[in-house]
């Protein structure tokens, strides 16, 4: 195995915790954690931000992310339509998310990532001065693909309007929670 690919060894394990922790959280009682939501939109803006700046570059990049933040701005309204707002007497607050939206975009993300990842396995698999590529960006291509950035932007947008949505509809629902019936 060439030296250059051990980086990749090193980092399937927390790869593997990080798609492990993301499955675990579209299904079931989650609770509801305000600080960690805003971040979370937060760290999805700035991605969105910094992905759209290689549309500058490459317009039909760009376009695939537009696409895919307004296709997944509306289905994080379908999430939020089809999330329930519960008590647990332990955990507070909490939310049941749907989880047949959570798998699908999980399975689009990990299929696509993988897809990407065979086509560019031989140029991985080559050194770095034999394709071309500059020293220590075996992945430079990675993103340059205007479906892997539809997908993207499917995820940006998704979790954007989600957590933002869940931001509103967890407010409104302690409102109606401490209104007398």
């Amino acid at each position: 195995m060439p030296v250059h690919l051990t980086q990749y060894l090193v980092m399937l394990p927390l790869l593997a915790w990080v798609v492990w922790r993301r499955v675990s959280r579209q299904f079931g009682r989650q609770p509801i954690q305000r600080k960690r939501m805003i971040f979370r939109i937060a760290v999805f803006s700035v991605l969105g931000v910094v992905f759209a700046l290689s549309g500058f570059h490459r317009i039909e990049l760009a376009e695939g992310l537009v696409g895919g933040s307004l296709i997944g701005g509306a289905l994080g309204l379908l999430g939020l339509r089809l999330t329930r707002f519960e008590v647990d007497p332990l955990r507070g607050d909490c939310y049941v998310p749907n989880p047949w939206i959570g798998a699908l975009l999980t399975v689009l993300l990990l299929g696509r990532l993988g897809w990407r990842l065979l086509v560019l396995l031989p140029q991985m698999e080559a050194t770095p001065a034999a394709t071309g590529a500059a020293p220590g960006m075996p992945l430079a291509g990675y993103t340059s693909s205007p479906l892997t950035m539809l997908v993207i932007g499917l995820l940006v947008g998704y979790y954007l309007v989600y957590f933002s949505g869940l931001l509103i509809h967890h407010r409104r629902f302690q409102q109606a929670r401490l209104q007398p019936a």
